[in-house]
């Protein structure tokens, strides 16, 4: 009697659940009149897309990784539509020669087709509360470190005889009551990050939430005359003028945290910048200054909205976990 070596897969795999649920005549259209496809004879634009998805939610670290995981995975392929794993240079191939525009774009329409079920719970906490923005956003970068051998034209000579390094750093504004990624920049490790906000259009009566290393007093200028708010902290070293006496004072008590004082300053720079700034102790003790352009919201407010730009560096820190790429697939 032979051993039954077939596998009888029940249901549907996780990350073909996941597939189900992309607007595939969606993507098509895109394809169409972007004319994605036009010189390709195989590994089509949706064949791609499927690859890429694949290295991202199975955290593979190269392109090899992800070929390799799928070839892995042998006839199951065909639950994702494809017969064979994509060889690594034809991936290679298309990465290189495919506008990236396609999937730049298929980004903002699965924001649009999924806007009704982007989470909100943390918008209503916020409203609760009484911070009630509705077009709120946080800024924030990462650096991504290269030896310049890989990335040409970057980085900076070393002392000695270390190596010189180079790097990318990857600029992100995002919409904090959808929790989603808006606008993306990626530059040289080397620029500035205030450098980053002149590219940002931000609507009218909005919040943008960010830290000192995007202080610009001239964006902040703009800014105020557009009707735009900000939340972010003051830098160590920044000039300015306080104005009249402190507009609210309390000691705290040992173990006390919160606001203990707020001023009204001025920023001795070109431009004439008036604004508020919030003195804060938090639970362990660390003392912030908060300048913000937004005189209506409360000394506390001010202190919470900076807050949640500490929630999303810890949910980022949270799901750097690397997960092997069977897990999506059974």
């Amino acid at each position: 009697m032979s051993i039954d070596s077939s596998k009888n897969l029940v249901g549907q795999p996780i990350f073909k659940q996941i597939i189900n649920i992309i607007p595939k005549d969606k993507f098509a259209k895109l394809v169409i009149d972007l004319q994605a496809d036009k010189y390709y004879k195989s590994f089509y634009s949706y064949d791609q897309l499927i690859t890429m998805l694949f290295g991202i939610f199975s955290r593979c670290d190269s392109m090899g990784e992800v070929c390799d995981s799928m070839r892995a995975l042998g006839g199951k392929l065909n639950f994702l539509g494809m017969d064979i794993s994509p060889a690594k240079s034809t991936v290679g191939d298309a990465l290189r020669d495919r506008d990236e525009s396609l999937f730049r774009l298929f980004y903002f329409v699965l924001i649009d087709h999924f806007s009704q079920y982007l989470s909100v719970s943390r918008t209503k906490m916020y409203h609760k509360e009484g911070v009630k923005f509705d077009k709120f956003y946080a800024l924030d970068s990462t650096t991504i470190s290269l030896f310049s051998d890989i990335m040409k034209g970057v980085g900076r000579n070393p002392k000695g005889d270390g190596k010189k390094k180079g790097g990318l750093k990857v600029h992100m504004l995002t919409d904090v009551n959808a929790d989603t990624p808006v606008f993306v920049k990626i530059t040289d490790a080397k620029t500035h990050d205030k450098n980053f906000l002149q590219y940002l259009n931000l609507p009218k009566g909005s919040m943008a939430v960010f830290d000192k290393a995007y202080n610009f007093y001239h964006q902040f200028f703009k800014w105020t005359e557009d009707g735009v708010n900000f939340v972010c902290r003051l830098k160590d070293n920044a000039k300015y003028e306080v104005l009249g006496d402190a507009l609210y004072k309390r000691e705290l008590k040992d173990g006390e945290f919160g606001v203990y004082k707020v001023e009204h300053i001025h920023m001795k720079h070109e431009i004439s910048l008036y604004l508020r700034l919030v003195f804060y102790k938090d639970e362990q003790g660390r003392l912030y200054k908060f300048i913000t352009n937004n005189w209506e919201i409360t000394p506390s407010e001010v202190a919470l909205i900076y807050k949640h730009r500490w929630s999303i560096e810890t949910t980022t820190a949270e799901t750097e976990t690397k997960l092997p790429a069977y897990i999506f697939l059974f």
